[in-house]
This record gives C-alpha cells, structure tokens and sequence, in this order.
C-alpha cells in the first residue's frame, strides 16, 4: 500500500474517529458502563465460585446447593441489576458535562427509568403479582429503555436548569438544603413528562414503554449485534484505527458495548438459571478472544516470535520491553515501539490476524467444540489461558487461546522474518560504519 493511500485513508478515517471519540453522548455512556464495572466484577466473581466444575467432588448435593443459594445474591445485587447503575451513570455524568448538578442528574435519570417500569410480574399460567420489579427489566431487557430514558431526562433537567426555572433560597441556608430546593422544579417537570408517557402507553395503547423499546429496538440492535459479520466489521476498524495512531477500542466500543454488554448479561442470566448460554458474541467474548491474549491485535504472539525467532537487537529490545506487559494484555510498548502504528510491512498481519482468529473463535464455539463465555466479566489484564478458563468456565476455553496464539503467530511470522531481515542488514552496516 502506497503512501499516498495511507494519506487518504487518514483524511477520511482521522476526522470521524476524531468526532466519535470526542462525542458527548459516547463518553458520557462509556463512562456510565465502566461505573458498573467494579460491581459486575463482584457479581462474576460469585458466579465463577458457583459454578466450580469440583464442587460436586468435594461437596454433596445439598450442601452445594446451599453454597450456590448463599452466593446467589451477589449477581443478582450488581449484573442482574446493571440497567440501574447505567442509567445514573448516564444521568450523572451527562448532567456534570453541562456543568450543573450531577447527583440530581442521576437520581432523576432513575427515578424517570423506574416510573416507566412496570411494577408487576406475570408468571406464565398464574395470576399477576402486584407492587414488584422484575429483575429481567432491571436487567438485560430493560437497558436500551435505560439509555434511552437516561439521556432524555438528563437533557429535560440541564435546560431546566440552564434557563434557571429554579427555586433560590436565601445564602444563609446550608449548601444541602439550597440544592435539594434548586432541583425541585427541574425534578418535577422531568417525572411529570415520564408520567405522562407512561400513562399515555400504558392506558392508551395497553402497553409499556420496556416492551416496546425492547421489540421495536433493542431485539432487532441485539441481534444484529450478535452475528459474526458485524462483529468481524469492529474488529476491522479497531485494528485500523490503532493503525493510524486512534484508540480504536474506546472509539468502536463506544458505539457497540451496549449492544454486547446486554448479550453478556442475557448470557449470564440464562448460564445461572439454565446452564445455557444463548450468544456466542458478547462483551466477555470480544474481551477475552481479542484483547485478552497480550493486547489489541493479539501481539503477545508477535512478542513471543521475535524474542524466540528474530535476530534484530533492535525487534528483541522491544519484545523485552513489551513481555512483562503484554502477559497481562498491555501492549503499547510493542505498538509503538516495533512501530505498528503506520508501518506498512505490518498492516496486512496487524488487521488479519484479529480477523482470522475471530472467526475461527466464533466457528468453534458454534460447532460446540469449546463453550462461549458464559457471561461473567473477567478483568482485561488477567493473564491468557486463566482469563479463557475463567470467563468459559472450562478448560477448553484457555486451550482455545492457546491455539488462537499459534494462528496469530503463523500469520505474523513471515512479515517478522521481512523486518528482521531488513533491520538485521540496518544495523550491519551501522556497525560496519561507526560514525566518528
């Protein structure tokens, strides 16, 4: 590829990664999902403890059925509930980024989330029971509502605010009492127009707003969202957009955690009630089989060629200083350092190797060889194999990525050899001719 493309594809690529990265509404919901993160990790933690593939060797029937019960209200206190957290995130920091009061943001942005959520459930053949959430609302199924409903209350509170519709009180009052009163009117009219959305579906079309963003939107996102093609389609402009020096992980997941963070949860819900696990594709999965095993791109494998293969002192320096990082999935040093960014010789690996080695995942796991994720959230800087173990709950799952390795090294190894060549002659001649 000439220089003259790379130009191009630069003034084209630059400025729309530039826009989405800087979005206020990405960052903002970005943000919301990693204040979940802390609380999905408790929860996974749980879940993985539950479902140890041992304890029916070390424990009876009973006394593992106990086990799991007692640890049961982990998940169901923090993943099964993570439309909650979102939607005040999204409130919180969406209010904070028009600079007025962020907490009144958030508890508004769910106060509006709950007032469209029907506080009834339906079991199949018996009667409704009244005054109840359930969890599947406040869960997988109601997250597109959440975000929905969190932006747009957001924005109903900040103009109120903006335009100073707002009771001030005397400057002898104490700072709490002041802004609980300033928040008064906003609060109200914002509720007031959830309210009357609400009764304006629930009464007039004899539905509720949960089911009809979840068939009208979300069902058809999520699906979508789960297939193979718009999956490889990310995984492509994330390696070229790393290529050109853009982060592309925060720029593309932006636009499509949410639609893989729900996957994981439907994943999650159905592994602890059934055993199953109904979507291959998922947050954990685009973790685990892409940045999970030595960073973005999956260079540990490139870090491991050229310290055991290549003869360049200048490729092996890198490796060195990549290793230790790239063990736990951080890989900047080799990025920049081999360079990646911009090289030429490099792209052709550097957007292949994800590519193959996803589809390759996605297959295996569809043909029932190794299990998907079963929807727990591992840390990104587990190490490879524990974190494939941990988030499959098997063994298979680690032998995968061993295996996915072993691709990646095959197809960046004849690329190395080229640069190592190249760079060996380089530094040939420099010894060769000392300058003085």
């Amino acid at each position: 590829m000439k220089q003259g493309m790379f130009d191009k594809m630069s003034e084209v690529l630059i400025p729309i990664a530039g826009r989405l990265n800087n979005n206020r509404y990405l960052t903002v919901l970005r943000d919301a999902f990693m204040l979940a993160f802390p609380l999905t990790i408790f929860g996974s933690i749980a879940v993985v403890l539950m479902n140890l593939p041992f304890l029916n060797k070390i424990m009876d029937e009973n006394a593992v059925a106990v086990f799991r019960n007692a640890l049961n209200v982990a998940p169901q206190a923090t993943m099964s509930i993570m439309t909650l957290f979102v939607v005040f995130g999204i409130g919180y920091y969406l209010s904070r980024s028009y600079e007025v009061e962020a907490v009144f943001g958030g508890v508004i942005a769910l106060a509006s989330f709950l007032v469209l959520t029907p506080f009834i459930v339906e079991p199949e053949g018996q009667e409704a029971i009244q005054n109840v959430l359930s969890l599947d609302r406040l869960g997988a199924k109601g997250m597109f509502l959440g975000m929905i409903t969190g932006f747009l209350s957001a924005e109903i509170y900040r103009r109120i605010v903006q335009r100073e519709l707002t009771i001030k009180m005397p400057d002898g009052v104490p700072p709490a009492v002041a802004k609980s009163f300033s928040a008064l009117i906003p609060a109200l009219i914002t509720l007031t127009f959830f309210l009357v959305l609400n009764i304006v579906v629930t009464q007039l079309l004899d539905t509720n707003m949960h089911d009809v963003i979840y068939t009208l939107v979300q069902a058809p996102l999520v699906g979508l969202g789960s297939g193979i093609v718009p999956t490889l389609i990310a995984v492509f402009f994330i390696q070229i957009l790393w290529f050109f020096g853009l982060h592309g992980q925060i720029i593309i997941n932006s636009v499509m955690d949410p639609i893989w963070n729900t996957l994981a949860i439907e994943n999650l819900n159905s592994y602890t009630a059934t055993g199953e696990v109904p979507h291959i594709i998922s947050k954990p999965f685009m973790e685990i089989y892409t940045v999970g095993m030595g960073g973005t791109g999956m260079t540990l494998a490139v870090v491991l060629a050229i310290l055991l293969f290549m003869k360049s002192r200048q490729m092996k320096q890198v490796a060195k200083l990549g290793l230790g990082p790239g063990l736990f999935n951080v890989n900047e040093p080799i990025i920049f350092g081999l360079p990646i960014v911009m090289n030429p010789m490099i792209i052709v690996p550097w957007i292949l190797a994800p590519m193959v080695t996803t589809a390759f995942t996605y297959f295996v796991m569809a043909a029932g060889i190794v299990p998907p994720p079963t929807g727990v959230t591992v840390p990104w800087t587990v190490p490879i194999v524990i974190n494939g173990i941990m988030a499959t709950n098997s063994i298979w799952g680690g032998l995968l990525q061993i295996v996915n390795l072993l691709i990646v090294f095959a197809i960046w190894f004849p690329f190395l050899k080229i640069i190592d060549r190249v760079n060996v002659q380089k530094e040939h001649t420099e010894d060769s001719n000392p300058s003085d």
